[in-house]
């Protein structure tokens, strides 16, 4: 079985995501940073340089070459894709296929908090409209992808919601 965490920029896909493959001895696979090996740039780096929508069509390639990836098959893996996959059905309808989408939803109020500086952050969207605008444009994106939806609450504990999600998952596999 293999886990995706969704949510905006900043939501702790990646915090939670390691956290979680940790507990279940699963494999961490973060599309951002193989992304980034692949192109030899940043995320901002490769926005800068080629625009949202190329960006958009690398992140949904690298999705769709997960099942080639590393040594092993996609399996028992925990995978965290940017803030953007929701945007590809075709990466998302995949997604959906090959693990249970679990949507990190924490408040944008707590998402700013946590996140100071999204300028370079790589974030798709952002220089054309506000943190505020994406959130709203993603969300219903977000909860139409969802089989599972956290919403994380203000200082909320890593442990706890790794925890929480893997109650969640295999109370709905039994």
């Amino acid at each position: 079985m293999n886990i995706t965490l969704i949510g905006m920029p900043g939501a702790g896909k990646s915090l939670i995501g390691r956290e979680l493959a940790k507990k279940l001895n699963y494999r961490f696979i973060d599309v951002d940073e193989i992304i980034e090996e692949k192109n030899g740039l940043k995320l901002q780096e490769i926005i800068d340089r080629f625009g949202d929508g190329r960006f958009k069509e690398i992140e949904e390639k690298t999705i769709l070459e997960l099942t080639n990836s590393k040594p092993r098959r996609l399996s028992n893996s925990v995978i965290s894709p940017g803030g953007s996959v929701v945007y590809s059905e075709e990466a998302m309808r995949f997604l959906k296929k090959v693990s249970i989408v679990v949507f990190l939803n924490p408040s944008l109020k707590n998402i700013k908090t946590y996140n100071s500086d999204f300028s370079a952050r790589g974030v798709v969207g952002l220089k054309k409209k506000s943190l505020e605008q994406l959130h709203n444009e993603r969300l219903p994106l977000y909860r139409r992808y969802a089989d599972v939806t956290m919403v994380l609450p203000e200082n909320f504990d890593v442990e706890r919601v790794v925890g929480d999600i893997v109650d969640k998952i295999f109370q709905r596999s039994d």
